[in-house]
């Protein structure tokens, strides 16, 4: 599901020196939580509804990863991929854990926590900002005709730009497993994760084809500005936006 999508997707991929007003004017998110989750786990229910709490306030990035590795209690999880699975593992190795649970929230890719009070989500959030562990980089994105455009601030460091696809709502009738017999709706759900460029620190501009936010029956998407660790696994969020539905609001 990860992949660089240089050739295929960017049209235009220039780098400037300046400063845009456009990309340091945009709004700076809260922060970003990712939730894995899964409709297979009777401990999840209560985070999906934390999480719905965290999406409706909308000044939080909010994405919901649904994990495959329960499927085996009964329940083959309608929203779960390997690759969701593999981007959880790959975050357990860059915050040197040894395993993985659910429902596990990881905030601003640089700590994690039990999902299941969005108050205490929130509380995390604003801590790691005010410890200068939040959003630091200006990230903007829009979608117009057949053009989805990312302008990335000023900063410090190396990043990866990455576009995250999510479904917006999902409505399951879970009818086997844990949760067999609820009903559950499932918010901005995960798709696809690609890196679509690289970012060194310049006001980085991308212009995509609009129409890779279409597919698979998305809603949405999300641009991150992600570092990564020596291994390669995904490490601290810099910056981050999110468009949703089709005149990027």
């Amino acid at each position: 599901m990860t992949s660089i999508v240089f050739a295929r997707c960017v049209l235009v991929c220039l780098t400037f020196t300046g400063t845009s007003a456009e990309a340091q004017d945009a709004v700076v998110p809260r922060g970003v939580i990712e939730l894995f989750t899964s409709q297979g786990c009777s401990s999840c229910p209560p985070a999906d509804e934390a999480f719905e709490k965290l999406v409706r306030k909308g000044d939080i990035v909010a994405l919901a990863y649904h994990v495959d590795y329960w499927n085996y209690l009964g329940w083959n999880d309608t929203l779960a991929t390997p690759e969701n699975t593999g981007r959880q593992y790959a975050y357990a190795r860059s915050l040197g854990r040894s395993g993985v649970y659910t429902p596990q929230a990881v905030l601003n890719g640089r700590d994690h926590l039990k999902g299941t009070d969005a108050d205490e989500v929130t509380r995390k959030l604003d801590g790691m900002r005010q410890q200068g562990l939040g959003l630091s980089v200006a990230v903007r994105a829009a979608r117009k005709n057949e053009e989805l455009t990312i302008t990335v601030g000023r900063g410090q460091g190396k990043a990866d730009v990455v576009i995250v696809y999510f479904r917006r709502k999902e409505v399951v009738d879970v009818l086997k497993g844990e949760n067999v017999g609820k009903k559950v709706a499932y918010w901005n759900s995960v798709t696809d994760v690609q890196t679509v460029g690289m970012w060194e620190g310049n006001e980085l501009h991308l212009v995509l084809p609009a129409k890779v936010m279409a597919k698979d029956g998305n809603d949405g998407c999300a641009v991150l500005l992600q570092t990564s660790s020596d291994e390669g696994e995904p490490s601290a969020i810099l910056g981050a936006t999110m468009i949703i539905g089709n005149d990027g609001t």
